[in-house]
């Protein structure tokens, strides 16, 4: 590439990059290049040394770095505005890799209290038995951060927003501004077209890449991005801890980049749609999305977001029998725990993503026992909530 095509791609616009980036592995094929082998021939001794020494040495061994991989970590790190990311066999992969790249025993973690269960477990478990010890705040608490820091012992400050189920808003601005400790932002729920926790003055930005990134339901990935110095750390630490991301999965999410925009601007709209609809609905209690102006947080949330997201919860005013009623009455949607695929699912956190919480966590976190989490896909917004309405037509309290 040209120096002036180089700065015609660095201005841009996200849904271009989205089609232009991660493409330096491939060639002139338009579709990206498939890179099996887990290793590679040496030229001679000296060259193999150079390689098992080297930071991400490319053509060497599948666990320190492979092309189609190399690839779609480059297009999330054109995306985020990073200077260089790294990818991961799933996005707990990610999480406990870089939290073990950073900590160590006697080190401080302030994390929000509203996190994904397994984060939370990962953080309340294996970080505990190693010495790291962990706070927890309310992240949408201004200043809740601050004040929990320990100077000289907090290295790590740990955010995830929107938040998983509730979708609650971290203010990035406020905590890109925290000074002493690493800033990890957990965006999944967002991806990086619908914000950019970097551009915020957050040191790292992580996904798991199964959901919206690649978008099919088809690869388990996880990545991180951020200034180049501090992702070869966490890539020294990663070659050891082996949570080793798989050229398919890496072929399959880039493709799911490709089509990342289109996708996520018909599925926010959609969930827009859909809440605003159901939140009249007698049988349902209350919606959780940042696009309504009833969330506790839309204004911070219109603020640091390009789009409100793909995904919505439900409080069913009947509770978890309402629940269960629904999810055996659908006809369209279908009942599966994940996000950001081409079908609209829906899960009940309370006995899948969130079950590991006790019930004393659940009800902190707010995760009741009639809360259905939906993630919006492809269909017409218009047959989804069809299939909704009837559903919760003949629930108890509707």
């Amino acid at each position: 590439m040209s120096d002036a095509t180089s700065e015609q791609a660095a201005s841009h616009h996200p849904a271009t990059l989205a089609i232009t980036a991660g493409r330096g592995h491939s060639g002139k094929s338009l579709a990206p290049a498939l890179w099996a082998s887990s290793v590679w021939q040496s030229a001679d001794m000296a060259d193999a040394r150079s390689r098992a020494t080297g930071v991400r040495s490319g053509e060497f061994y599948g666990r320190y770095a492979n092309p189609t991989v190399s690839s779609f970590e480059d297009a999330i790190a054109r995306l985020e505005g990073a200077e260089s990311a790294l990818a991961f066999a799933s996005g707990m992969g990610a999480i406990s890799s870089v939290v073990l790249a950073l900590c160590s025993a006697g080190d401080h973690i302030v994390a929000q209290r509203q996190l994904y269960s397994a984060t939370l477990a990962f953080l309340q478990g294996p970080c505990a038995r190693f010495g790291i010890d962990v706070t927890f705040v309310d992240g949408t608490q201004p200043g809740a951060f601050a004040a929990a820091l320990r100077p000289g012992r907090t290295m790590l400050a740990i955010a995830e927003t929107p938040s998983n189920p509730l979708l609650e808003v971290v203010d990035l601005a406020e905590f890109g501004a925290l000074r002493g400790p690493i800033t990890l932002v957990d965006s999944t729920f967002a991806t990086p077209l619908g914000q950019q926790p970097l551009s915020h003055g957050v040191h790292l930005s992580l996904h798991s890449a199964t959901k919206g990134i690649a978008g099919h339901n088809d690869a388990t990935l996880g990545v991180v991005s951020g200034e180049r110095d501090l992702i070869d750390a966490i890539w020294a630490y990663s070659v050891l801890h082996g949570a080793t991301p798989s050229p398919f999965d890496a072929l399959n999410a880039l493709r799911g980049v490709r089509t990342m925009a289109v996708r996520t601007k018909h599925q926010a709209a959609s969930a827009l749609q859909l809440a605003q609809a159901l939140q009249q609905h007698p049988a349902v209690a209350a919606v959780h999305y940042p696009g309504l102006a009833s969330h506790p947080q839309h204004e911070v949330a219109a603020r640091q977001m390009s789009h409100f997201g793909t995904v919505l919860a439900l409080d069913l005013a009947g509770g978890r029998a309402a629940a269960e009623h629904l999810l055996s009455s659908l006809q369209l949607v279908r009942v599966a725990t994940s996000l950001g695929g081409p079908e609209t699912i829906v899960c009940h956190p309370r006995s899948t993503t969130h079950a590991s919480l006790t019930d004393d966590e659940a009800a902190e976190q707010g995760v009741t026992p009639g809360m259905l989490r939906i993630s919006v896909g492809l269909e017409d917004p218009a047959d989804v909530l069809s299939d909704l309405r009837q559903a919760l037509a003949t629930a108890p309290g509707a």
